[in-house]
């Protein structure tokens, strides 16, 4: 069982001096966080739960770990690091080689032969990582509402299985109230595995395991008339019974075993207070004989056991150290040399080392030489902006640090870093043509650089709004950048010009029509003129349209306007795929559905059920082909909270056509495509990380071939399959309409056949509990109408029930309408009764449905009421005809 990403083992990682090869499609194995859509028809989250009871300390006698594996996308590569969690050096030979944590992945990279291996069997974020004085067993945590233990061997990469125990149960458990603060570090004895200590900021646990119970002890920690500062991290002394505890006000606090406790329960006290230093200590840990300290000024300093200065290492400029780890051996070339010497002028060995900062770096320093070299460089405050160059294998990314990555992602080297300080980076976009990359801040500026002229101080920034910029993008023919703006819901367009034979972009003018927030941007084509034209989609179902042929400066106008949704709220679009002699825009919505609107005249054409992997879809660009692949196929890439996924065009709603994993636990921000179609970047904002997915079409494709041809994959959508009762259901109605099409009472010769008038579309799909409103019913039937029109020339008029039931499947909700939203519309329409209840008023209600909205006419009104109280016996109109309301308002007043 393998729960590792990588196209070698970890020792193999550590051994080989040569580069790895990049992974192949089916090479890697996936974690059981990959998903496919019939296993989540509900949609629906679990629940995160939250521990507010106290702490736990658990020790684990084992852990058995089962995950399946999925091949449709692999985890190629990890950029970035999480910069909490404490990185360890697994430097073995000359070969530089450091683990660390990436969201819910451990990653082991090897920096001689740019190489990583992944470690992948988490679905929340990692929260702790130790390994053993060997190195050999890691142990990965995480914070999730399941939470996760995970203990591998880094040698071969598998999950550990203790096939001597087949329980779960853990040794022993200790409740800590919340007074103690949280423990938020944690460490056995070196020399005694039945005593650990834990530290708070305010408190230190000293642990006891006896005869499979665990009890705890603490003592005040005295001020000795000396701020003694909040404590950051606390040891065992190699020898003897004591302890220290580092605080961040530059204490060192001793700690020693009370004479009055008993053998198994010692009970420890803060015995002297040492003024170590005047930065405070955040790092402390021990080598060989040595206590290692590393400060909030980037300094590691080596004390003797009697807590002298040995050496120190300040000359790096690094920032505040969170972590410390030392080679497994010394080299015997450093006993040697005796350059390296103490301050007493005494020969001083010590093993090479590896620090991580607060700001997500990671360096390796030579301890005899006192050379540092830099091994991972990631960003320190949240990634929310991705773009991959449309020509060449480059990939950008920028952070809420101000700054700029670009990265080489076929060599896995970075091509270039740009900072932008007192500035955090919100959106990027190339052009098509990848001759500028264009950068929009949180502070409402814009710039635009040339790809190959990047560090060019020149390039002025373009500020026009104080408030940050939330999208941006470049036009067909790299003539005209877009970009929308926080306030007011602003979007501002401008043109390149030259201006003394330089290139600038001037504003071409601005507009805030959207009342709500803009959820995207999108440049198109005219179709008549073939000139850009640019669309802007809001949070309030509008979508605006500019054609910006004729426009000049500062007279930028709406030209079309369209509200595309009713009830649901749109989230992105895109266009869709010449796979049609038409050409459409594909608007995804927040109820799991997405539709194909006509690029001219912006009607809807199609309604297709979305891929449902328990929250809607944020954000979808249309996968670049690929040169080694089917070049008729194409696929639509997507992210949702904190999934990546693929589906397969065309769309129509097959569960079997799509796939997503999980990405980033905490939530993805932005995704991009590789111009070769081969992966795709996934960001997750505040877990500093990017990551590198190869899509695995031809999986995908044989996944879709297993589900079925035809109507078979549409049957796991309908309550009970192709055997249920709803099917039989369905049947019997669709016949129905086809005599009632025809008359009920007539004694004419029945015709044989196998589909209804569209008109009986409807009447049948109210039968079966979907009450579709007035412009639902008109989408359904032009999608239908115009269903081959394109090919034809000639209107579709009736309907098969093999695509009645394709048509049923996605136009319904996804999940039905639930209690909690008809409780919404009771507090939004009602008032509270005598009894505090929501209630709604019957005058009121009978107005606002003839007077709001879709309006009903007082004879709809009727039907529909002498229906519901019963004074109807035959449950309704079997016939297209009129019904008789004279006596509506009595039958309202008797039953009410």
């Amino acid at each position: 069982m393998s729960g590792v990403s990588g196209t070698q083992s970890p020792s193999s990682l550590v051994d080989s001096k040569e580069e790895a090869s990049p992974p192949k499609s089916g090479e890697q194995n996936e974690k059981a966080d990959s998903l496919t859509q019939s296993d989540m028809e509900s949609g629906e989250e679990e629940p995160k739960k939250e521990h507010e009871d106290g702490q736990e300390i658990v020790i684990l006698a084992s852990l058995i770990s089962d995950a399946s594996y999925m091949w449709f996308q692999n985890l190629e590569w990890a950029f970035g690091i999480n910069k909490s969690l404490p990185v360890f050096n697994l430097h073995h030979d000359e070969q530089l080689v450091v683990l660390y944590g990436c969201a819910h992945v451990a990653v082991v990279y090897n920096h001689t032969s740019n190489s990583q291996y992944r470690f992948q069997g988490h679905c929340s974020l990692i929260s702790s990582l130790c390994m053993s004085e060997d190195k050999r067993w890691l142990v990965t945590a995480d914070k999730g509402s399941e939470s996760l233990v995970i203990i591998w061997d880094t040698y071969s990469g598998v999950c550990v299985w203790d096939w001597t125990s087949d329980t779960e149960n853990p040794l022993c458990v200790t409740d800590l109230s919340l007074e103690l603060g949280r423990q938020h570090h944690i460490l056995f004895h070196p020399n005694d595995s039945s005593q650990l200590l834990s530290n708070s900021d305010t408190h230190v646990l000293f642990y006891t395991m006896y005869i499979f119970t665990c009890t705890y002890f603490y003592s005040l920690i005295q001020t000795f008339s000396k701020v003694v500062g909040s404590v950051s991290q606390s040891i065992f002394c190699l020898q003897g019974s004591q302890a220290i505890s580092a605080t961040m006000a530059g204490n060192l606090l001793l700690w020693d075993v009370a004479h009055t406790t008993t053998t198994h329960q010692p009970h420890r006290e803060v015995i002297k207070l040492i003024p170590l230093q005047d930065d405070g200590i955040t790092v402390l840990t021990l080598n060989q004989s040595f206590i290692v300290t590393g400060d909030i000024r980037g300094h590691v300093k080596f004390y003797d056991n009697k807590f002298k200065l040995m050496t120190w290492f300040s000359e790096f400029n690094l920032d505040p150290i969170t972590s410390i780890s030392f080679s497994k051996e010394t080299d015997i070339a450093m006993l040697e040399y005796g350059e390296n010497c103490s301050l007493e002028a005494k020969q001083f060995v010590v093993q090479n080392f590896v620090v991580s900062t607060a700001t997500a770096m990671v360096v390796y320093v030579d301890a005899q030489d006192g050379v540092l070299q830099m091994l991972v460089q990631g960003d320190s405050e949240a990634v929310h902006a991705v773009v991959c160059h449309p020509l060449q294998p480059f990939v950008a990314f920028g952070s809420h640090c101000g700054v700029l990555n670009i990265w080489d992602y076929q060599q896995k080297k970075p091509n270039c870093r740009k900072s932008f300080p007192e500035e955090k980076i919100q959106c990027l976009a190339y052009d098509p043509q990848g001759l500028y990359l264009a950068v929009g801040f949180a502070s409402g500026a814009v710039k635009v650089m040339e790809v190959l002229t990047l560090e060019d101080e020149d390039v002025e920034y373009l500020k026009y709004s104080k408030n940050g910029i939330t999208h941006i993008t470049f036009s067909m023919d790299s003539r005209f950048l877009a970009t929308a703006v926080s306030f007011r819901n602003a979007v501002m367009v401008f043109q390149l010009a030259y201006e003394d034979s330089r290139k600038v972009w001037n504003l071409l003018g601005r507009y805030c029509s959207h009342y709500k927030p803009i959820q995207d941007l999108l440049f198109g084509v005219c179709m008549d003129t073939t000139q850009p034209k640019l669309l802007s989609l809001g949070l309030d179902r509008i979508l605006h349209g500019n054609h910006l042929l004729h426009t000049y400066k500062g007279e930028l106008t709406i030209r079309s306007t369209e509200q595309i949704e009713q009830s649901a709220v749109p989230t992105c679009m895109a266009w869709y795929p010449a796979l049609t002699t038409e050409s459409f825009l594909l608007i995804a919505s927040d109820q799991y559905k997405m539709k194909l609107f006509n690029s001219t005249d912006k009607m809807c054409r199609k309604t297709v059920l979305g891929p449902i992997y328990g929250s809607p879809i944020k954000k979808i660009a249309i996968l670049p082909k690929s040169a080694e692949g089917n070049l008729d196929s194409r696929y639509l890439a997507f992210i949702t909270t904190d999934k990546v996924g693929l589906e397969i065009l065309p769309l129509d709603g097959n569960p079997y056509k799509s796939f997503a994993i999980i990405c980033h636990p905490a939530g993805v921000s932005a995704f991009a495509c590789s111009c070769d179609g081969k992966y795709i970047f996934t960001i997750g904002g505040p877990d500093y990380t990017i990551f590198s997915w190869e899509a695995n079409l031809n999986a995908l494709e044989a996944a879709a071939s297993l589900g079925g041809q035809g109507l078979i994959p549409f049957y796991s959508l309908l309550e009970g399959g192709r055997d249920g009762e709803f099917f039989k259901e369905m049947e019997d109605y669709f016949y129905y309409c086809q005599l009632r099409s025809e008359g009920i009472n007539s004694m004419k010769k029945r015709r044989v056949s196998t589909k209804i008038p569209l008109k009986e579309v409807p009447f049948i799909m109210r039968a079966l509990g979907f009450y579709p409103t007035e412009q639902e019913l008109m989408e359904i039937q032009n999608e239908v109408k115009f269903s081959r029109y394109a090919e034809t020339g000639k209107y579709v008029t009736d309907i098969d029930l093999e695509d009645f039931i394709k048509l049923f499947v996605n136009h319904r909700p996804a999940f039905g309408i639930s209690r909690k939203e008809i409780q919404h519309i009771f507090e939004v329409l009602g008032d509270p009764n005598e009894n505090g209840e929501q209630s709604v008023n019957r005058e009121e209600l009978l107005e606002l449905l003839q007077t709001i909205g879709e309006n009903m006419t007082e004879e709809e009104l009727t039907e529909c009421f002498t229906t519901l109280l019963g004074r109807n016996p035959e449950g309704g109109r079997s016939e297209l005809e009129s019904t008789e309301h004279t006596a509506f308002k009595d039958h309202i007043e008797q039953d009410t």
